[in-house]
């Protein structure tokens, strides 16, 4: 999407993505105005004062509130015209002890986005979501299922008005705050790294490529989408050998909430999915044109993905990244 001359707000705007999307909207793009909206002035102090944020003063706004007070979303989205929702609570041994606090962020968040965007005129809406939303078994995974549902079926919500909704799913994000690479570094300090089990797959995206991804989505979406990129798969304990060869590993077993292996797309949602050729589109009103429908029986998860990073490839990013 050109985000020229455009006024956008980003919610969780002091988080990983929330960040480098903003840095790439300034570096790529001339927007009018940049709006970050997060809970954490001391976050928002520092962003502030980073240097690539600063030279940028100008077109900045820095809004703290919280996605579970509406009066403050709907004051803060007043003249804005692309919303994108990165606000989250997603640690999934945190959600499990917590639910009531992710249902009131993750669920009730959106609705209040949803109502916000609605009422005050915003032309697209796009909301991040997570291959943990697909067949959930933890309560974050649930969470953003529901999250999911309320985005799409809010194109019918807003009725005859211009606000458009979809979402964007995809995989774990390599460095992220709460990911494994942030994990395992700590770890390496004491020469053991925990592993839950050896057989372990998942997803794998980079800071950069979620953004890219997300920005191209906002450029072709209609309303009613949930957009899944074709990425890579990985072993967790290809990874553990590639960042630390030399450590000890220490299986622990899965914990509660968590899979062996991660889905972005089962059987039941693959007859609704079109492919192209470097992503999938879910999509419930059938608008896009051009894509390929998938065979019965179709699933895409982290385990039978056709594209694999080995040990060696995954040694040479992390060399690039840390």
């Amino acid at each position: 999407m050109d985000l020229n001359n455009k006024t956008i707000l980003v919610t969780g705007g002091t988080g990983s993505f929330g960040k480098k999307f903003i840095e790439t909207a300034l570096n790529k793009y001339k927007p009018k105005k940049l709006i970050i909206f997060s809970r954490d002035e001391l976050k928002q102090y520092e962003m502030q004062n980073t240097p690539v944020f600063k030279k940028h003063a100008n077109i900045l706004r820095f809004f703290i509130g919280d996605v579970r007070d509406p009066d403050r979303l709907r004051r803060a989205f007043d003249g804005v015209e692309v919303v994108v929702h990165a606000a989250a609570l997603k640690q999934v041994p945190a959600m499990e002890y917590n639910p009531f606090e992710a249902i009131k962020t993750n669920i009730i968040g959106a609705e209040n986005i949803i109502n916000a965007s609605i009422d005050q005129g915003v032309e697209k809406v796009i909301a991040l979501s997570t291959d943990k939303a697909s067949n959930p078994i933890s309560l974050y995974g649930a969470t953003k299922l529901c999250s999911d549902k309320l985005f799409i079926r809010a194109n019918t919500y807003a009725g005859g008005k211009k606000t458009k909704f979809a979402c964007v799913r995809y995989g774990n994000v390599m460095g992220s705050r709460g990911s494994v690479i942030p994990i395992f570094l700590e770890q390496m300090k004491t020469g053991v790294l925990t592993i839950t089990d050896k057989r372990m797959t998942r997803f794998w995206i980079t800071l950069q490529q979620g953004v890219d991804f997300v920005i191209k989505c906002l450029g072709i979406m209609k309303g009613g989408e949930i957009f899944v990129p074709k990425i890579s798969s990985m072993k967790v304990i290809d990874l553990a050998k590639a960042m630390a060869p030399g450590c000890r590993f220490n299986m622990i077993g899965i914990r509660p909430g968590e899979k062996l292996h991660e889905a972005m797309i089962l059987e039941d949602d693959a007859r609704i999915t079109s492919e192209f050729k470097d992503f999938f589109i879910i999509d419930t009103y059938s608008y896009h044109k051009g894509g390929k429908k998938l065979p019965e029986g179709f699933k895409y998860t982290s385990d039978n993905n056709d594209q694999w990073l080995t040990e060696k490839e995954l040694k040479k990013i992390i060399s690039e990244k840390i």
